[in-house]
């Protein structure tokens, strides 16, 4: 008998972790924070340091109470990638197991940096498991890595074999024919685990389960850059552009026209430091020999004055802030809490969506304002997802053929999306596809 539990993620977009057990052996994947819950208790914070209990009581990590009695059989703690909602809370419960904790070469890179950054300090031995490897963690459990795209490289969807079958758990993925930086996901092992008939439950991502559409590639969104960084003119205008910092591929595509146009190129923001070191450190990108990375505010400071002084028509200035964040570089250029003056007509290109929550779309509001208010041209929505939407969910449940399913990655305005698909395919409620709740547990 295999049993799961959804420790968090099931009824909110974040804080996801998932624990499979079989006998005598659990592993847990994924040990994430919800974002904003985070940065609230951040800012309620006078020390800067947040206490664990505070993190819990503010809902900003995984209710590990959930699984008290499986505590002692955990055997592995895998992130299935580098987003803070996956990775997040590593840093305040992974010492609370003796086990390993198993990621890709660029998920455990930034770990190293996030655990580095908050000054923590872990028992859990690191261990690296490349794309499309396997993993015997005992003699009942083998954990497969299967390659796939989103939007941060070395994403993974898990596949964990048992003696009774297999579970795979991807939660994110997108379908990318063509991306622009790592290979296309390996339909072909998710084609073979189908036809073992094997699979016997697929915990999946329903976030754009509702969209009734194939999510577009990232190819996509390098020409939609292409069309606004050199397709509009800019002479004289300064240039200011923000993203995902951990988007490495769009990350690489705006290196590749920020050169086109000629211009210096700067990245200013701490996580764009962060997530683009980790990725040089492991060899996928190498941009800081043509690119000045400013990571601390002294430096930030210091390259602005440098910029008005040289001619801000010479410079490309990447920037942290797209969700609005108040002290992010962004916003503090909008609202002159930085020395760096914009004028009418000087272009402002958001790379990005913005996450549907009440603190984001509050903060973009007033940072739009406020570049409004100065007369820029802005640039919204220059994005394609790094999620799945409802036409590619339906091509993976065709390909891998799952006994059972479990929507993830959301309350049940997103998970109940899934649901309706699966029952359009032939699968009933609550017999094989199942609306879970942070904190259940199903027996298969």
């Amino acid at each position: 008998m295999i049993e799961i539990c959804t420790v968090g993620g099931f009824n909110e977009v974040g804080k996801n972790m998932t624990a499979i057990k079989y006998k005598e052996d659990v592993v847990l994947l994924d040990m994430g924070l919800e974002v904003e819950k985070y940065i609230s208790a951040q800012d309620e914070d006078e020390n800067g340091l947040i206490d664990v209990k505070e993190l819990l009581n503010q809902g900003a990590i995984p209710d590990e109470s959930f699984i008290k009695d499986w505590k002692k059989q955990i055997v592995a703690i895998i992130p299935t990638h580098a987003h803070l909602d996956h990775v997040g809370a590593i840093p305040y419960m992974a010492h609370k197991y003796d086990c390993p904790i198993i990621g890709t070469p660029y998920t455990i890179e930034v770990l190293k940096a996030i655990i580095k950054d908050r000054e923590v300090k872990l028992r859990n031995r690191l261990i690296t498991l490349g794309n499309n490897e396997h993993h015997k963690l005992t003699s009942n459990i083998k954990i497969e890595f299967i390659n796939t795209t989103h939007s941060t490289p070395d994403t993974v969807m898990v596949a964990v074999h048992t003696p009774e079958g297999v579970v795979i758990y991807a939660n994110d993925f997108k379908f990318d024919n063509f991306p622009v930086l790592g290979e296309k996901p390996n339909y072909q092992r998710l084609q073979e685990l189908g036809r073992t008939n094997k699979v016997r439950l697929l915990i999946l991502d329903s976030l754009y389960s509702g969209f009734e559409r194939k999510t577009p590639s990232e190819s996509i969104a390098k020409e939609m850059l292409r069309d606004v960084m050199l397709g509009i003119p800019n002479k004289d205008k300064a240039v200011i552009l923000t993203t995902f910092s951990s988007h490495i591929a769009r990350l690489k595509s705006i290196a590749e026209f920020g050169q086109k146009m000629n211009r210096k190129i700067v990245f200013l923001g701490r996580s764009l430091a962060k997530y683009t070191y980790a990725a040089e450190a492991i060899g996928l990108v190498k941009f800081s020999n043509k690119i000045d990375i400013c990571g601390y505010s002294s430096q930030i400071k210091k390259k602005l004055r440098e910029i008005e002084k040289q001619g801000r028509d010479k410079y490309l200035i990447v920037a942290t802030g797209h969700q609005g964040e108040p002290n992010a570089v962004l916003s503090r250029i909008a609202n002159n809490k930085l020395k760096f003056r914009l004028f009418p007509e000087d272009h402002v290109i958001f790379s990005c969506c913005v996450i549907p929550n009440p603190i984001n779309i509050a903060n973009r509001d007033i940072l739009e304002n406020n570049l409004k208010s100065m007369k820029v041209r802005i640039f919204k929505d220059i994005h394609q997802s790094g999620h799945a939407s409802r036409e590619d969910h339906r091509d993976f449940i065709n390909m891998v053929k799952p006994e059972q399913i479990i929507p993830a990655h959301g309350d049940i305005s997103k998970t109940s999306n899934l649901i309706s698909l699966g029952r359009d395919m032939g699968y009933e409620l609550g017999k094989t596809i199942h609306l879970m709740q942070d904190g259940q547990r199903l027996k298969i």
